[in-house]
């Protein structure tokens, strides 16, 4: 079994998430008393936001990068950057490490494609659903991205920093991100990529009639792919 890498704490909340699910999937593989083999590194996601907010990336790429190396030598055989907001700086990550990452957006991408999905809903945070570091990944693949209008970029954004990264979990704010679903179903996509680790906190696939992709689970699952392969 391969050493997972896990540079997390962007926020904690998702981070217990891929702690827990890496785990039990490989349990259900293995069986027994089996559990990942795991390295974590989870940073202050005070000093990364307030680098996001300042827009000094490079900032927060060297403070990952540093953490991630010090994942590597750790005995890391490959990393997860817990956040989709934060691979906007995976290539910088990359210069620290001999390790391969495994990025969110190309495992998201493989299963859209395994589900031949052709148009689909993008919510994260502003910086994903508007930036191109991770929306053009998925538009270069052959799949049309539909993002909010600017308000509901807005709302998504402040119901994520606000609420879900720190543990906040509202039926109010559950019921403005279905409607912001509502109007993706509208617009004609064939499902939605919940594309910020904490929104499975707060949206199901037993909440909308759209298929859900988590990029939370997707990750972790192609994690376990990666981990217990030859």
């Amino acid at each position: 079994m391969k050493t997972i890498g896990l540079l997390g704490g962007m926020s904690w909340e998702s981070t217990v998430t891929y702690y827990t699910r890496i785990n039990e999937l490989v349990n259900q593989q293995l069986g027994g008393l089996h559990s990942a083999k795991i390295k974590l590194a989870s940073v202050d996601f005070e000093e990364i936001e307030n680098y996001q907010t300042a827009n000094e990336w490079e900032k927060s790429g060297e403070v990952l990068g540093k953490e991630a190396l010090r994942l590597e030598q750790a005995g890391a055989d490959f990393l997860l950057i817990c956040t989709n907001t934060m691979h906007k700086v995976a290539p910088q990550i990359a210069e620290y490490l001999s390790i391969p990452i495994l990025h969110i957006a190309d495992a998201t991408i493989a299963e859209l494609q395994a589900k031949q999905i052709k148009k689909i809903a993008l919510l994260g945070t502003k910086y994903t659903m508007t930036q191109d570091f991770y929306k053009q990944k998925i538009i270069d693949s052959g799949i049309d991205v539909w993002i909010p209008n600017a308000a509901d970029i807005e709302t998504v954004n402040q119901i994520i920093f606000a609420e879900l990264c720190q543990g906040k979990i509202s039926a109010e704010s559950k019921e403005k991100f279905l409607g912001v679903i509502q109007k993706a179903l509208e617009a004609g996509v064939e499902g939605v990529i919940l594309g910020c680790t904490e929104i499975g906190l707060l949206i199901q696939q037993a909440d909308v009639t759209l298929p859900v992709f988590d990029t939370t689970e997707i990750h972790s699952q192609k994690a376990v792919e990666y981990a217990l392969s030859e």
